[in-house]
């Protein structure tokens, strides 16, 4: 193969690979800004909004801000999370996509008063 044939090739096959990684990071993009975020704080050892609706079927990202002076653990078997959020940090949990229903949340280390839910419709 000539040499200017061989650098046509080389230059091609750059371009494709280019193109697809630009297509790649082009639809992470949009999968990961298609996802709702809600936000939820933990203050006094309680949740507040004690009840978030979600739309059922979709990914949501759950920020949760703990304004406490004392860590907090988000814990949900009926979604399946367990997440520590130390002191005046927050932290991000992702939730489904759910199916419609009521999935119970509560805090681990305050169980008698952080409790919430998240309802999907």
């Amino acid at each position: 193969m000539k040499e200017s044939n061989m650098k046509t090739t080389l230059i091609r096959s750059v371009s494709v690979a280019l193109g697809m990684v630009s297509m790649a990071l082009a639809v992470s993009s949009v999968a990961a800004a298609a996802d709702l975020e809600v936000a939820l704080v933990i203050k006094n050892h309680q949740f507040a909004p004690a009840e978030i609706k979600v739309p059922a079927n979709q990914r949501v990202r759950l920020t949760m801000h703990n304004q406490d002076a004392t860590p907090e653990e988000f814990d949900s078997h009926d979604l399946n999370r367990e997440k520590v959020v130390p002191a005046g940090a927050k932290a991000v949990i992702f939730i489904g996509p759910l199916k419609p229903g009521r999935y119970a949340f509560m805090g681990e280390y305050n169980s008698a008063t952080a409790k919430g839910a998240v309802v999907a419709e």
